[in-house]
């Protein structure tokens, strides 16, 4: 039996009918194309999945979609504007924090959050706010100078 929901996604407003059982990742990627936000572990430990639900990172691999409803998604795709690149995804290209990229929207949404909520963070807040997202090829340096080049 299928649940209807409702929920803004990168500022557009969904309603679609879901299994009880599909996972936030599962409806961003599959039903509304949004595959920047990727599958990891699917146990929560990875990080791949954060998107922000109502401000706040969140593994989506562990929200239900009917957890959903009636909640303000946002993706890596509802970063960049006309304007161009969010400033976290430019400093990520400009300090090279970016190799394979798997796990880069993850990395970008969690240092949003934190940005979101301490303008000027140090660095043990910043290691802090990605220590949920793994990264096989960067050895973080990197990721975390991008994080506080915006930060400045």
């Amino acid at each position: 039996m299928k649940h209807l929901i409702r929920l803004t996604v990168n500022d557009r407003d969904h309603e679609i009918a879901v299994e009880p059982n599909t996972t936030l990742v599962d409806l961003l990627r599959y039903d509304l194309g949004l595959t920047g936000t990727k599958k990891g572990c699917d146990l929560g430990d990875c990080g791949a999945c954060t998107v922000l639900m109502d401000g706040k990172a969140v593994n989506s691999c562990l929200v239900l979609a009917v957890q959903a409803n009636g909640r303000t998604v946002q993706t890596i795709e509802g970063l960049e504007t006309a304007e161009g690149l969010h400033p976290l995804q430019q400093a990520f290209v400009e300090k090279g924090a970016i190799q394979c990229g798997f796990c880069t929207s993850g990395m970008i949404l969690s240092a949003k959050e934190l940005l979101d909520r301490t303008s000027h963070p140090q660095e043990p807040e910043i290691r802090n706010a990605v220590s949920g997202n793994l990264c096989r090829c960067t050895g973080y340096q990197k990721i975390i100078e991008a994080i506080k080049d915006v930060a400045r």
